[in-house]
């Protein structure tokens, strides 16, 4: 990782994209196993995606919602994923019953949902739409949450535009990651490598930005 701020590219479906992923310097790969996801992947497309990242500095992780143990379970034993996402209306036993590190999505900066899942990272969403809709919310919701010690990550309808927004209206205290589908997707749901460098280097600017900042009030 090159920066603070991890940066997560979700739903990718072929080894292709994951690959062009990686160089353009993504920090964690999401693999969607969701029912009725247009992103959604099967356990043998999963499987290659996974082997050919071996060896890359990146996190691969597995994206379920309401998903039944049977279903996770065999996915899990077979297929290399470093962390698991949940999305959906999981209670914290069934997530904790997870032998890995854990991601869980809830609608928007919820108190009461970020209490209620406190062994995982919590991926804010759009408080209102569909996770995955790839709708931009008010970020700056999520500054609280950070301020109080949660580790967070950003989505929703972030694209390579409107990420540094996003991060600067987070406040202060960089959130632990951000997350983009939709927004580095060309017009056929692929992920478009253009869109990828650009998102990740967006990210990376903003950074540099604020440390430049940091570094000037130091020495005034």
């Amino acid at each position: 990782m090159t920066g603070s701020v991890r940066i997560k590219i979700c739903g990718v479906t072929s080894v292709e994209d994951a690959l062009a992923a990686v160089e353009a310097g993504a920090d964690l790969i999401g693999v969607n196993f969701v029912e009725g996801s247009h992103r959604q992947v099967d356990i043998h497309q999963a499987a290659e995606i996974c082997k050919a990242l071996e060896g890359h500095d990146v996190e691969r992780v597995a994206l379920f919602r309401n998903a039944r143990w049977d279903v996770i379970d065999p996915i899990l034993q077979r297929v290399s994923f470093e962390r698991v996402q949940f999305h959906g209306d999981e209670t914290e036993e069934e997530i904790e019953a997870i032998d890995l590190p854990t991601i869980k999505a809830i609608r928007g900066a919820d108190h009461d949902a970020a209490e209620t899942y406190p062994g995982s990272i919590l991926l804010l969403d759009h408080p209102h739409a569909d996770g995955g809709s790839g709708q931009a919310w008010d970020w700056s919701e999520a500054q609280d949450l950070i301020e109080h010690g949660y580790d967070i990550i950003i989505a929703g309808g972030l694209t390579p535009d409107n990420v540094a927004e996003a991060l600067a209206d987070a406040g202060d205290i960089p959130p632990w990651g951000v997350d983009v589908a939709t927004g580095v997707e060309d017009e056929n749901r692929r992920k478009d490598p253009a869109k990828m460098r650009a998102f990740v280097e967006a990210v990376r600017k903003r950074e540099e930005s604020v440390e430049a900042e940091t570094d000037s009030g130091e020495g005034s």
